[in-house]
C-alpha cells in the first residue's frame, strides 16, 4: 500500500486545522452545544473536535472519515477519553454516504473538497440540519488580493473574507459566527506537519514513496514560508437555518 501523505503528516495532530481547543469550544458557545445537541462531523479525521465537543459540552456527535488510519485513531481516543457511548465514527467517503438529517449542526472543517468546493458543501449539509440549527464549515480564505507574483494559485479555490461569506449565505444560511486562526495556530498546524515528515523520512528511509512524500513536503513547506502565512487566512465560518 503506497504512502499516505496527510496519513504522515498528521499523525500527531490533536486538531488536524488550524484552530484551538478554545476556538472550538467558543465554537459550541456561539451555537449554544450542549448535552442535548446532535452533530454531524464531516471529515472528522483522528477525532480532535468530535471528542472536544463530547467530552466539554456533552454533545452527540457522528463522524464520517474517508482513511483509515484516521478512523481507527479516531475510535481508539474515543474509547480513552470514555466518551464511546456519545461519539461515533463511520468510515467512509463523506460524498457517498446517507447523512440523515435533523442534526443541530453539521461541521465540515477544511474538508469542502469533498464536495468540490464551499458551495457543493454548503448544498450537501444544509438539507441534513435542522431549522434553526446550524451548519459550520472550516475554510481558506485571501487575506488580501492581488496574490504576489509567482504564486500559482490555481489549485486553490478561494476567495475573500467578504466573499466567503456571501457564498455561505447564498443559500437558506446566514452567517452569525467567525471564527479566524491566528498565525500561532497556523504555525502549529504547519509545522507539526514538518516535525512528523521528517520523522518519518528517516524511520522510512529505503521506502519507495520517500522521495515523492519528501518533495511534497518541501513544496508545501516552500509554500507556507513564502506566501501561504501572509495571504492565505482560515476561519470557522456558522451560518443558521432559517427556520
Amino acid at each position: 500500500m503506497a504512502a499516505d501523505y496527510f496519513t504522515i503528516a498528521e499523525r500527531d495532530h490533536d486538531l488536524q486545522n488550524p484552530t484551538s481547543r478554545e476556538k472550538l469550544l467558543l465554537l459550541g458557545e456561539r451555537l449554544r452545544l450542549g448535552p442535548d445537541s446532535r452533530v454531524l462531523e464531516v471529515a472528522s479525521g483522528r477525532g480532535g473536535p468530535a471528542l472536544l465537543l463530547a467530552t466539554e459540552l456533552g454533545c452527540r456527535v457522528h463522524g464520517i472519515e474517508l482513511r483509515p488510519a484516521f478512523h481507527a485513531a479516531a475510535l481508539e481516543r474515543a474509547a480513552l477519553a470514555g466518551v464511546s457511548e456519545r461519539v461515533t465514527f463511520e468510515l467512509a467517503d463523506a460524498s457517498e454516504a446517507e447523512l440523515g438529517g435533523d442534526y443541530d449542526v453539521a461541521l465540515c472543517l477544511g474538508a469542502s473538497f469533498v464536495w468540490g468546493g464551499l458551495a457543493g458543501t454548503l448544498d450537501a449539509l444544509e438539507p441534513v440540519v435542522r431549522p434553526g440549527g446550524h451548519v459550520a464549515v472550516g475554510e481558506p480564505f485571501w487575506r488580501r488580493l492581488p496574490l504576489p507574483e509567482g504564486y500559482d494559485a490555481r489549485t486553490d479555490p478561494f476567495t475573500t473574507l467578504e466573499g466567503t461569506v456571501a457564498i455561505l449565505e447564498s443559500g437558506d444560511l446566514r452567517a452569525v459566527a467567525v471564527i479566524a486562526s491566528s498565525e500561532d495556530d497556523w504555525d502549529l498546524y504547519e509545522t507539526l506537519h514538518w516535525r512528523a515528515v521528517e520523522e518519518w523520512l528517516a524511520e522510512n528511509a529505503g521506502d519507495p514513496d520517500a522521495p515523492e512524500i519528501r518533495a511534497l513536503h518541501e513544496r508545501f513547506k516552500r509554500a507556507y514560508l513564502r506566501y501561504g502565512r501572509d495571504y492565505l487566512g482560515w476561519a470557522i465560518f456558522a451560518g443558521g437555518k432559517r427556520s
